[in-house]
């Protein structure tokens, strides 16, 4: 049964993209590092700590992935504080936690950013208390694919994994979704369809498709 619901942020509630990829630009013209959009999309999601040794390949020295990725979220909340709450809510995202917490539905986040971003921005689309948990990237040791991050959500919320959804909109995260043994809904943010067929639970385009009913029904 529905007993609760798991949100990705990044690409999922807010539409944060385009802010991210700006401020990566940015640190890596201020440390003069190389970066292509190509290596930006790949990585997308995924940790600071896994995309600056491993994806970027910058440094593997523990203290400089750490003031690189401090760094970044810096300029990351510089560049979103200008933004409107309204043009950083994807559609229906606000609507459909409020919705499922209205009818008892307890929902958390589970996402490899930083605590300090999502807090920022929970306050900025108006979302201030409608999550019981915050798993972020200083909760978890694994990235996605890997279902750390949505099994201390569900341990932190006290349910049972097979009774959560998850929302993603990156098929790494419907992956770690179904690794955990939860429903799974894709938002296609930023992936096509086809990419989700077989795969997630339930295919939508925004979340203005979805509703708890609908979400009850992915139990049969």
């Amino acid at each position: 049964m529905l007993s609760a619901a798991l949100f990705d942020w990044d690409g999922t509630v807010v539409d944060s993209g385009a802010a991210h990829e700006k401020s990566w630009f940015l640190l890596a013209e201020e440390e003069n590092l190389p970066l292509t959009r190509e290596m930006f999309l790949a990585s997308f999601g995924r940790t600071n700590n896994y995309i600056i040794p491993h994806a970027y390949k910058w440094t593997s020295d523990p203290a400089e992935v750490r003031r690189l990725g401090e760094r970044k979220e810096v300029i990351y909340r510089e560049i979103v504080a200008k933004m409107r709450g309204a043009d950083l809510a994807l559609p229906g995202a606000v609507e459909l936690v409020k919705s499922l917490r209205a009818v008892g539905v307890p929902c958390g986040v589970g996402s490899s950013a930083p605590r300090a971003n999502i807090e920022q921005l929970v306050h900025q689309v108006g979302l201030d208390g409608a999550f019981q948990t915050l798993v972020t990237a200083e909760c978890v040791t694994r990235s996605k694919p890997d279902p750390e991050v949505f099994l201390k959500g569900a341990a932190s919320l006290g349910i049972n994994p097979a009774d959560c959804v998850v929302f993603e909109d990156a098929v790494h995260g419907i992956e770690a979704g179904k690794a955990a043994g939860m429903k799974t809904v894709a938002v296609l943010t930023s992936h096509k369809r086809a990419d989700f067929e077989g795969l997630a639970d339930l295919i939508v385009d925004r979340l203005t498709e979805v509703t708890p009913e609908k979400l009850r029904e992915l139990w049969g």
